[in-house]
């Protein structure tokens, strides 16, 4: 039977949230933005062990404790330029280390989506545990699209039938993920599922909830903050 192994690449800073401090590190219900989706990961029966990608220069990891996951948890400092890049270089990190074999299940998530759940994260294991290909949360779009030109002013409105928002976890067999990240221009490849598409392959859409949304400017840091404190008191 393939192992089910996590990978969340946290090489990246995350500019756009106007902030010293790399974005998954950003305080988030009194912890680590990063904490809450490895708290979900750690704790899934599913997964074998959870790999962190840094880049080799972290400054904030170790002010931080992650004792209560030391034992699914493991860090490489390998970041790459790319997301892509810090992706292949965790894979040949952790399977230099733990034997990964060609049949296991990859699953990389963004440090960004602290909202995962264990819901979300047995539907994709559930929905593509036999899929020949593998796939990736998504929900389809819903808000009507706009392109603009460089003035920010529109072009035209872009049809939205068929089209979907890709979210994380995306989960890919191991061998085929390092095969297509490794033949990928990396600058080019925005999240996994690209890559595979890029090697003539058709990932799986597992249509999920909006909530598993990415943090990225600081409105949606409050927004996450509120869902998690009515989790709370649920």
């Amino acid at each position: 039977m393939p192992n089910y192994f996590a990978l969340i690449p946290a090489a990246g800073y995350g500019s756009r949230m106007g902030n010293q401090l790399p974005k998954q590190y950003l305080t988030l219900a009194g912890k680590p933005m990063i904490y809450h989706a490895i708290q979900t990961l750690c704790t899934s029966h599913h997964i074998t062990r959870v790999f962190i990608v840094l880049s080799p220069n972290d400054p904030e990891w170790q002010k931080h404790d992650w004792e209560v996951f030391s034992d699914k948890l493991s860090v490489f400092y390998c970041g790459g330029e790319t997301r892509a890049d810090s992706v292949l270089n965790g894979l040949s990190a952790a399977s230099g280390q733990f034997s990964l074999q060609s049949d296991d299940w990859i699953l990389v998530h963004d440090a960004a989506r602290p909202l995962l759940t264990h819901d979300q994260l047995n539907q994709l294991i559930s929905e593509l545990s036999d899929d020949a290909v593998g796939g990736l949360l998504a929900i389809p779009v819903a808000d009507t699209l706009k392109r603009s030109d460089t003035s920010t002013r529109v072009i035209h409105t872009e049809p939205r039938g068929n089209l979907w928002q890709a979210q994380t976890p995306q989960m890919f067999r191991y061998a085929m993920l390092m095969d297509a990240l490794s033949k990928a221009n990396t600058m080019n490849i925005t999240d996994d599922a690209s890559a595979i598409e890029a090697m003539g392959f058709q990932p799986k859409l597992v249509h999920t909830k909006a909530y598993n949304f990415k943090i990225t400017y600081p409105q949606d840091l409050e927004l996450a903050e509120l869902i998690l404190q009515k989790k709370e008191k649920q």
